[in-house]
């Protein structure tokens, strides 16, 4: 997996025309973005709460031919509403599509308006972990089973810094952890982390390790979080731009900072 400095947003799929998302997904692309998300909800997060949303995976499909260059993905699939094997089917397809540019990002789910209004079980947070879990191995069976084969080893990106399941999870299955944390918070999780890798006898550095990145205070304040959680071993930062309009102007800078890290 690569360590250098990447830059990424999370186009959140809602109070937004769909023309609104596809000119964001191609605005991004055009400003050196290296990878664009959606999520995996139903109904929008905050601000109206029953206004425009859009599905997922059906919109990944759509970017999968959009764009040439980006990589795409969710900030995260909900494991609770497909069949790991149906998941694993859908990942390899937008896969092909894309001509290798899906990251598989998956988490347990957590918003439970989605479950109720579609008619899933929420159950607990305990056994949405234990369903993910369950579902890791599965997805990454079918994987091996589908005809034509994935272009590559799909990567998984797995969110969320739960010590006892998620990051055991992470340790076993993911290529990529995304979490939203601080640098005290970071330097704890990351060891809860090494040491479930020390049990299975992975190396971490293989973990890409993501964060969310707000802005906070000017952009120099921003920039110095930034350097301070890439100190700590982070590497890839997500924006998440909400619709209609996808400002891109913290993207743009960050993606201007991220080449002068780089050495481009």
């Amino acid at each position: 997996m690569t360590t250098s400095i990447q830059i990424a947003v999370q186009l959140q799929p809602q109070h937004a025309a769909y023309s609104d998302l596809r000119d964001a997904v191609l605005r991004s692309e055009d400003a050196g973005v290296d990878i664009a998300f959606n999520w995996d909800h139903f109904f929008p997060l905050y601000g109206e709460p029953d206004g425009a949303h859009f599905e997922c995976w059906t919109m990944l499909g759509a970017w999968a031919e959009q764009t040439s260059n980006i990589q795409i993905g969710a900030l995260v699939t909900c494991n609770s509403y497909r069949n790991p094997e149906l998941l694993a089917d859908m990942a390899r397809t937008v896969d092909h599509i894309s001509d290798g540019r899906l990251i598989l990002g998956i988490g347990s789910g957590w918003f439970e308006r989605d479950y109720t209004e579609y008619g899933y079980e929420f159950g607990t947070a305990g056994s949405r972990l234990d369903a993910l879990g369950a579902a890791l191995p599965r997805i990454k069976d079918r994987f091996g089973k589908l005809n034509p084969a994935p272009t590559r080893e799909i990567p998984i990106l797995i969110g969320g810094g739960g010590e006892k399941k998620t990051l055991k999870y992470v340790a076993q299955h993911a290529h990529y952890w995304h979490s939203l944390v601080d640098v005290e918070t970071y330097r704890h999780k990351a060891q809860v982390l090494a040491d479930h890798c020390a049990t299975i006898g992975r190396d971490p550095s293989e973990i890409v390790r993501s964060s969310e990145l707000s802005r906070v205070g000017s952009l120099d304040e921003t920039v110095a979080l930034a350097d301070s959680l890439v100190d700590e071993g982070v590497t890839l930062f997500t924006v998440g731009l909400n619709g209609p309009d996808y400002d891109l102007s913290l993207v743009t800078e960050l993606c201007a900072w991220r080449d002068r890290r780089n050495g481009a």
